[in-house]
Parts: structure tokens; C-alpha cells; sequence
């Protein structure tokens, strides 16, 4: 069966019209869910070899039942600062917040400050806090007197999707301007430029804002529990030998259950990640340069649009393969996503390209379908019902003639002479000849029910439901004249003409006139005409 074809400006149309509605669903984010699904399955088995220089120094339960109630005297801090610098550790992340001095025992600042400018490298985590919804947001910094002897401030804010699960991190971030880099960053000791989205320039912005640059998705190393860990109270106590510490980059942070900060991630299956772990994650990815970088919105929009074009071109296409086609294009999407994330490390997200496909093969299958349903009951030159049909249809007015006592008419219509026609004009100016005619038939049958049909080569034929002799001769008078002036071009300025014969058979069906009855009668007219010379008709009578 020949195949549906789109003329070339609709399937421009169809394509253009796919690509803005792909367009419209990246740019207000219809299927960011789904996103977030397939990318949490491409990254969440996706592990790699953490840093070996990366090691957490844990505040857990063990530390918290030894070392007394939460929080710790400032000077147990001073003293695990020492025990790191003793051991030779490169570079301390303490990710614990001293937003206020110490109003019991001021000499705790002191020893504090003391042993993070002996020590030289620690680092101390800025927060963006608000009092309540209505109030200013402002940026948390330790005190001053410790602040200031600090190897560098950073940021620990952790970008969390809409669906609760931590998948990236701002490497910078600030009050009024991006400023601080993560603390992940200031560990790693990563310097400019770092890599990531950027964000959107101040402008005219209000300055009390919390201002964020440079958006990663995080790689992680593995599943909660990838990085090593030891006990806070272990390293104060010299219970760590040094070999263990010396040349590493250490994060002191909270693990102790119901203190720390919960992160669900796409690797999380059975627990939960620290905060500091997430950072940890942070510098090992930064480190082995293994950061990914999303799409811009921009960037996902052209190239979902791209690939929605390029697969409604391809399935519209004329050509017999364009299924074998649509099948290898509709997972394009797909796996364009997998190939640059685990490739290049960039993230895109597939599923508006992919639903679009989706739809479009729906759409073209339920169309090609209703193409194929009508090539299978219609004549492929003349565009009427074939043979198949009328039979069918033929039947069914048999039937409702026979029920309701209303006449009903059959005409059988024989071009004359077309054989001859063919064989001297050829069949290109036959086709077109048989088209004419077959118009000229379509055009008496006005009503819906009227079904005009074509069985093959010269042959036509009319069904008219409750149309009495009488209605019957004044179209077929109107059709043999329509058809003797017809005329079609031949060349040279010359044109051909042609006629028909036409048989009628009007009856009121009775239980003995079944639809094969019918034919027979109105077959045999149409030869009694033909026998009368042609181009004429005859009607025969019950």
C-alpha cells in the first residue's frame, strides 16, 4: 500500500509547530521531574575513585557521648587544630559556624584564633541567614577576632531540587555578589575559573541579596561513606597515628545522628549524606576535574527544538524506511544525554525532546492509519470508493431500502471506447481522461449517502438511496451530457473527446431483491444499452 506523503510546506508546518511546543515545555519546565529521574539514574551507579588526599574528621555519636553536650568549649577545637597541625595535615575546612563570641569565657576565642593562625590553612564557612521571611537576609560570618585569622572564608549553602534531593552546588556565592566560594572549593583550592553556569549579571538588583554564580551538578564519588573517616574524639586523643593525616585535606564536620544536616542524593539507596560529605564530594570532583555542567535554559531549548525538527522531518519524510528511520531517531534524545554526560561531563536534560517524539509518532501512526483505512475502501486514480467498498455499502442500502419501503437506484457506467483511447492516445492522457469522468460522476452524487465508485480500468458506478426512476434519468441525462463535452488537450491543438453508456435499476427492494440481484439487473441494462449503440443509457423495470 503507497505510503502517506506530506507535501514539503506541511511538513515544515507540522515540524515548526513540534519545535515551539518543545521549545514552550523547556522554557517553563514541564518535565523537570522526569529530568531529574533519568539523571538520577545515570549519575547515582555512576562512581569514580575519590581523591586519597580527602578525609573527614567526624563529630559522631561516640564523640558527643565522651566529649559532654553539645556545643564543645571553643578551646577543644583550638586543641584538635593542633593535633591536624601536628600531623602535617595541608588543609583544614571546619565546617562549624561561631557566629558569636563566647559570652562565658572570652579566653575561648582567644585560643581559638590562637590555633587557627598557628595552623595557617583552616578554613571557616560563611552562612546567608534571615531572622524571618520578612526580614533581610545577611551573610553569617564568624566573629572577627576568629574571622580574621582564618586561611579563607567560605560558603556552605546547598542548592536543594524542588523534590528534596541535592544534586548541585553554587561554587560561589554572597551578599550582593557572589564572593565566597564554596567550602568545598576554598578546600579543594581551586582557582579561577571555575566551571559552571553563570548567573545573571546585578544590574540595578537590590545589594541585600544573596547573590549565586557558577552552578554545578555534583559528581559524586560514591554512595554516603565513600570518603574516609575518623573520630573527632579519636584525633583529639592522639588515637590516629599522623601517617593517616599528613598531606590531607580535611573537613571537621557534624555526622552525629539527629545534629547533622540530612542530604538526600541520587546516590543516597539506604542513607543519608552530611553536609560535610557533600562537600567533600565537592573538592574530590573539583579536584579530578570532574564537574558537570548543565545545559544553559537556552542551550536546552535550541538543542531539545533541534532534535524535535530533525525527527518530524525524518518521520514525514517521503521514503518507504522512514519507520526503520523514526525508530533509530526517537531515543536520539536519550541518548545524546547519556553520551555527553558520561563523555564530557554535561547534562542534558532529555525528556521534552523525548515527549515530543513520543507525540509525534502518535500522531503519525493514528494518521497513517486513517490514510491506510481509507487507501483500503477508495480508488487510488480517482480518489471514489473501490470495489470493495461498493459491495459493502450496496448491501447495507439493499438492506435499509428493503426496511424503510423507499426505492433505491443502482447505476453501471462503461466509458466507451476507452481501450481504444488508451491504445492511441497512451495511458497517462487515459488516466487523466478517466479522472474527468470519474469527477463528473463524483458531482450527481450530492448526498451524503450517495456513493459514487469506481471497480476498475472503465468501469463506474452509482448508488442512489431513496431516488425513484424519475430522479435517476434526470442525473444520468445530466452526467452522459456533462461527459460528451468534456474534451482533454492532446497536442498540436488538438483534443480528445469520449462518452458513456449507462444501465439503471430502480427498484423497491423485496425480500427476494438481495444486492447481487440488483447488480445482475442493472449489469444487464447497462449491456442492453450498449447493444442500442452507446453513449446512452437504458432503464430497466422490476
Amino acid at each position: 500500500m503507497r505510503p502517506l506523503r506530506l507535501p514539503w510546506h506541511q511538513r515544515l508546518l507540522l515540524a515548526v509547530t513540534l519545535g515551539a511546543l518543545t521549545g514552550l515545555s523547556c522554557h517553563f519546565r514541564l518535565f523537570w521531574q522526569p529530568d531529574e529521574s533519568i539523571y538520577d539514574n545515570l549519575v547515582g551507579q555512576w562512581d569514580y575513585p575519590a581523591d586519597p588526599r580527602l578525609a573527614i574528621v567526624a563529630i559522631d555519636d561516640r564523640s558527643l557521648q565522651q566529649l559532654g553536650q553539645w556545643p564543645w568549649p571553643r578551646s577543644t577545637h583550638a586543641q584538635l587544630i593542633d593535633r591536624l597541625q601536628d600531623a602535617g595535615v595541608r588543609r583544614i575546612a571546619l565546617d562549624l559556624m561561631f557566629p558569636e563570641p563566647d559570652r562565658k569565657d572570652s579566653r575561648q576565642d582567644a585560643q581559638l584564633a590562637a590555633a587557627i593562625a598557628r595552623s595557617g590553612n583552616v578554613i571557616l564557612p560563611v552562612l546567608a541567614s534571615a531572622g524571618s521571611d520578612e526580614a533581610v537576609p545577611e551573610e553569617l560570618l564568624p566573629v572577627p577576632q576568629i574571622a580574621s585569622v582564618a586561611a579563607a572564608l567560605a560558603h556552605t549553602d546547598i542548592e536543594i531540587d524542588g523534590d528534596g534531593v541535592a544534586r548541585g552546588i553554587y561554587l560561589k556565592a554572597g551578599m550582593d555578589s557572589p564572593h565566597w566560594p564554596a567550602l568545598g572549593v576554598a578546600l579543594a583550592g581551586s582557582p579561577p575559573p571555575l566551571p559552571g553556569l553563570r548567573g545573571p549579571a546585578n544590574g540595578d538588583a537590590s545589594p541585600y541579596q544573596w547573590r549565586r554564580d557558577n552552578y554545578v551538578r555534583v559528581h559524586y564519588a560514591g554512595p554516603p561513606g565513600s570518603f574516609p573517616q575518623v573520630s573527632y574524639i579519636d584525633v583529639l586523643e592522639g588515637r590516629v597515628p599522623a601517617s593517616l593525616l599528613h598531606d590531607r585535606l580535611v573537613i571537621v564536620g557534624m555526622t552525629a545522628s539527629g545534629m547533622a544536616p540530612r542530604l538526600l542524593t541520587p546516590t543516597s539507596r539506604e542513607a543519608w549524606m552530611s553536609g560535610s560529605e557533600y562537600q567533600a564530594n565537592v573538592a574530590s570532583m573539583l579536584l579530578t576535574d570532574r564537574a558537570i555542567v548543565p545545559l544553559s535554559p537556552l542551550q536546552q531549548m535550541l538543542a531539545s527544538v533541534a532534535l524535535v525538527l530533525l525527527t518530524t522531518l525524518a518521520v514525514t519524510a517521503p521514503t518507504s524506511r522512514r519507520w526503520l528511520i523514526a525508530c533509530l531517531l526517537l531515543p536520539l534524545p536519550l541518548l545524546s544525554s547519556l553520551v555527553l554526560l558520561r563523555g564530557f561531563h554535561v547534562w542534558y536534560a532529555p525528556v521534552c525532546a523525548l515527549s515530543a517524539g513520543l507525540v509525534l509518532l502518535l500522531a503519525w501512526g493514528l494518521w497513517q492509519a486513517r490514510y491506510w483505512r481509507r487507501q483500503a475502501n477508495h480508488d487510488p486514480l480517482t480518489g471514489l470508493a473501490n470495489r470493495m467498498r461498493f459491495e459493502g455499502i450496496l448491501r447495507l442500502e439493499t438492506d435499509a431500502a428493503r426496511r424503510s419501503g423507499k426505492p433505491l437506484t443502482l447505476m453501471l457506467i462503461d466509458v466507451d471506447h476507452f481501450k481504444a483511447y488508451n491504445d492511441t492516445h497512451g495511458h497517462h492522457l487515459g488516466d487523466q481522461m478517466l479522472r474527468q469522468v470519474a469527477q463528473a460522476i463524483g458531482d450527481i452524487a450530492r448526498r451524503p449517502r450517495d456513493v459514487a465508485a469506481r471497480f476498475g480500468g472503465d468501469e463506474f458506478a452509482l448508488i442512489l438511496p431513496d431516488t425513484p426512476q424519475e430522479g435517476a434519468l434526470a442525473l444520468v441525462q445530466q452526467l452522459i451530457t456533462t461527459v460528451r463535452h468534456m474534451s482533454l488537450p492532446i497536442g498540436k491543438g488538438r483534443t480528445a473527446h469520449t462518452s458513456v453508456t449507462v444501465g439503471i435499476y430502480s427498484v423497491v427492494p423485496g425480500i427476494h431483491d438481495t444486492a447481487s440481484a440488483l447488480y445482475q439487473a442493472a449489469d444487464a441494462a447497462l449491456y442492453t444499452a450498449k447493444e442500442a449503440g452507446r453513449d446512452g443509457y437504458h432503464a430497466a423495470t422490476p
